[in-house]
């Protein structure tokens, strides 16, 4: 791959992993439950612990946003590693942050 494919290689892993950063510093910082990406809410009352729940929510984004920075750190040896990696995290990646989430949810919830 020449050096323009890696930079957008690197735009790519790197923006995913700033976003879901921001996702899991958003959380950890919220007052009331965060959400996951679907957009539907979590009743607050429903919630035992909200700052432990958004706690773990937040770091269940964290650790999502390192499948993404693997790949981008993986493309500077690797093409066939970058997409490897990309794609498990598409894949299992976000498969594991569902069930993360959901067991993060029964954790918590009423």
């Amino acid at each position: 791959m020449d050096i323009a494919g890696k930079i957008i290689g690197w735009i790519v892993s790197f923006g995913c992993a700033i976003l879901f950063y921001s996702i899991g510093v958003y959380a950890q910082k919220r007052e009331k439950p965060m959400w996951f990406w679907s957009g539907r809410p979590v009743d607050d009352a429903q919630i035992t612990d909200v700052r432990q729940y958004n706690r773990e929510n937040g770091v269940m984004w964290k650790l999502y946003s390192l499948w993404y920075v693997a790949a981008g750190v993986a493309e500077i040896w690797s093409e066939i590693a970058y997409l490897i990696i990309l794609v498990l995290s598409v894949t299992a990646g976000l498969a594991i942050l569902i069930r993360s989430y959901k067991g993060i949810l029964n954790k918590y919830t009423v």
